[in-house]
């Protein structure tokens, strides 16, 4: 049996589904660099990999949110002191088919459509019940289910693109990284789908503009459904899992979210060589 180091030897991770794009580039940089690697990756919705990692069978996840203390304290009690670390920011997007007229939406309309007060039959569609980005949108609402008839799950963040390309009269939500550089398997999807820019009436700095998610507005925190991804390592030891999390912690890990469309948790520096002819 190989032995378990910080690039060799085998680790299972449990990670949300709605991550999967950005963590498979991750994993497939990372073994190309270390052959003797072998990440298992289990996606899987974010009810499943938290029960997984505090029945302890995974002690290694990758998750949209952070541990709350009753869940550090469980792993704590167990020997298992979870380490926690950002990796990167991701955005709650908004999507309609582009033969759609709703480009545009506020904060309070989202929480209006959501919670049933919006007068409104068109469909809104999310990718699973138990996923990261229904328990956002019902953390944001303040909703604790979502039971209008017009706001339903598919599948998958796949899913919601093909909904929303095929239905002109829906509002799709998905994770996006899911919209930059998607597979074949549904990039003809991305394309007959747009993205729809929110205005946050209660902002301080633009009470009046409409942002879309990129690296830049993420940044500057002007569009206002940003989500942290996190990577969770109770594993307690220097294995693979320490390697993988450094891996993604360091700047070519960064530069690969970068490269992504969502924001890395540090921004690699870039440097730039002048040359003097004299």
């Amino acid at each position: 049996m190989q032995e378990e180091t910080v690039n060799s030897g085998t680790i299972n991770i449990a990670a949300d589904e709605s991550a999967q794009p950005i963590v498979d580039e991750e994993v497939y940089i990372f073994k190309r660099f270390n052959e003797k690697a072998r990440p298992q990756i289990s996606y899987q919705t974010e009810n499943t990999v938290l029960r997984r990692l505090l029945n302890d069978s995974v002690r290694f996840a990758i998750l949209a949110r952070e541990l709350n203390p009753e869940e550090k304290k469980i792993l704590t009690e167990r020997t298992l002191p979870p380490v926690i670390n950002r990796f990167a920011i991701d955005a709650v997007t908004f999507i309609v088919n582009q033969a759609s007229a709703d480009t545009q939406m506020t904060v309070s309309d989202v929480k209006k459509m959501l919670s049933g007060q919006a007068k409104t039959t068109t469909d809104i569609v999310f990718d699973n019940p138990n996923s990261s980005l229904v328990r956002y949108l019902k953390d944001f609402s303040g909703n604790k289910d979502f039971k209008l008839k017009n706001v339903f799950a598919v599948k998958n963040n796949k899913e919601v693109i093909k909904y929303i390309s095929q239905h002109p009269q829906a509002i799709g939500i998905t994770g996006f990284d899911w919209l930059n550089d998607p597979d074949d398997d549904y990039a003809d999807a991305v394309r007959k789908v747009k993205i729809v820019g929110i205005r946050d009436e209660n902002s301080k700095e633009a009470p009046n503009q409409y942002f879309k998610p990129s690296q830049t507005t993420l940044a500057l925190k002007q569009y206002p459904f940003a989500r942290n991804l996190y990577l969770v390592n109770c594993t307690g030891k220097m294995g693979l899992a320490s390697g993988f999390s450094q891996f993604i912690l360091s700047e070519r890990g960064q530069r690969i979210i970068l490269r992504s469309g969502i924001l890395p948790d540090s921004l690699p520096q870039r440097e730039i060589i002048i040359k003097r002819n004299f």
